[in-house]
C-alpha cells in the first residue's frame, strides 16, 4: 500500500513538474497572408509572373491561330476539290503532329511558370522565416505558428507577433 502511495505521488510530482514546464514555454503565431500580402516584393513577383504569363500565352495563342489557319485552309481546298488524298493524308498528319505541340506547350508552360513562381518566392520566404525567427529569439519564444494554416485552435492576441514581423521588414 504505501509503495502504491509513493509510486503515485512521484508520478503525481513528475505530472506537475511537466504541467508546470508547459506552462512556463512562451508561444507566438503570426498571419503570414497579412505579411505576404503587404511586401513590395510579393507585389513585384506578382506582377513579374503575370509579365511571363502573358509572354507563355501569347506564344502558345500564336500556335493556336498558326494551327486553325492550317486547318481552314484545308478545309477550303478540300471543300474546293484542289486537295488529292495524299495532300489530305499530310496535311491530317501535320494538323496532328501541331496540336501535340500546342498540348506539349500549355503543359510545359505551367511547369515554368510554377518553376518561375517558386524562384521569385523563395527569397522572400527567406527574408520572412529569417525576420520571424529573430524576433522569435528577441522575444523569448519557444514556438511560433502560422494562423493562416488551421493549426492554431486557440491563440492569445497579446502572442501575435505580425506587426513586429511587418516593422522588421519594413511593411
Amino acid at each position: 500500500m504505501m509503495k502504491k502511495l509513493l509510486k503515485m505521488g512521484g508520478f503525481l510530482m513528475a505530472f506537475m513538474l511537466m504541467v508546470g514546464s508547459v506552462q512556463a514555454q512562451k508561444f507566438g503565431y503570426v498571419d503570414s497572408g497579412a505579411i505576404l500580402n503587404e511586401m513590395v516584393e510579393v507585389k513585384q513577383m506578382r506582377s513579374n509572373l503575370e509579365g511571363f504569363k502573358t509572354q507563355l500565352e501569347k506564344k502558345a495563342q500564336g500556335m493556336l491561330t498558326e494551327f486553325q489557319q492550317k486547318q481552314q485552309d484545308a478545309a477550303t481546298k478540300k471543300q474546293a476539290g484542289t486537295l488529292s488524298p495524299i495532300e489530305e493524308e499530310t496535311v491530317l498528319k501535320e494538323l496532328q503532329e501541331k496540336e501535340q505541340e500546342i498540348y506539349k506547350y500549355q503543359g510545359e508552360s505551367q511547369q515554368k511558370l510554377a518553376e518561375k513562381e517558386q524562384e521569385l518566392l523563395n527569397p522572400i520566404l527567406e527574408r520572412v522565416n529569417t525576420a520571424i525567427n529573430d524576433i522569435a529569439k528577441a522575444d523569448g519564444l519557444q514556438f511560433v505558428f502560422d494562423a493562416r494554416s488551421g493549426v492554431i485552435l486557440y491563440a492569445d492576441e497579446t502572442t501575435d507577433i505580425t506587426s513586429k514581423v511587418k516593422s522588421k521588414l519594413g511593411i
